[in-house]
């Protein structure tokens, strides 16, 4: 595991990336990498290539060719950057806003995994046992 600084303060660990079913609200896939890795970096691994449509936050706006690499037929849904300045902003955080109704479903399989399985911390050293940690956990807040 590594450190990382946003702004003023330093953060040490990993994080889960997973990807989930946008109807049932089960977890597919998940990867960990460490607290120094962009989050776009692991994007294709959550994806299993028989998506319609890939939601996420902004960080993926300017991945939609591995987006089309990994999920050919899937329809790139990712919250879009919004200019204040822009004529059309109001209708833009409409767009988002309807985009993260779905993406919250993501939300509760990390709500389960953090208050239930207490997964708010990490418990081992180094990154392979939190990984295998995590995967199980996971895999339990689908049940």
């Amino acid at each position: 595991m590594q450190q990382t600084r946003k702004g003023q303060q330093s953060f040490f660990g990993m994080k889960l990336h997973i990807g989930v079913d946008s109807k049932t609200g089960l977890a597919h896939s998940a990867v960990v990498t460490a607290a120094n890795v962009h989050d776009k970096h692991p994007l294709p691994e959550p994806l299993h290539g028989d998506e319609r449509m890939v939601y996420g936050d902004s960080t993926y706006t300017s991945q939609q060719t591995l987006i089309a690499g990994k999920a050919p037929n899937a329809r790139d849904a990712t919250n879009r950057r919004v200019r204040d300045t822009s004529p059309t902003a109001d209708r833009e955080r409409f767009i988002n806003r309807a985009k993260s109704r779905v993406r919250s479903r993501v939300e509760h399989v990390f709500a389960v995994v953090k208050r239930p399985f207490g997964f708010s911390k990490a418990r081992y050293r180094g990154l392979a046992k939190n990984a295998t940690h995590s995967f199980v956990v996971t895999g339990l807040a689908n049940i």
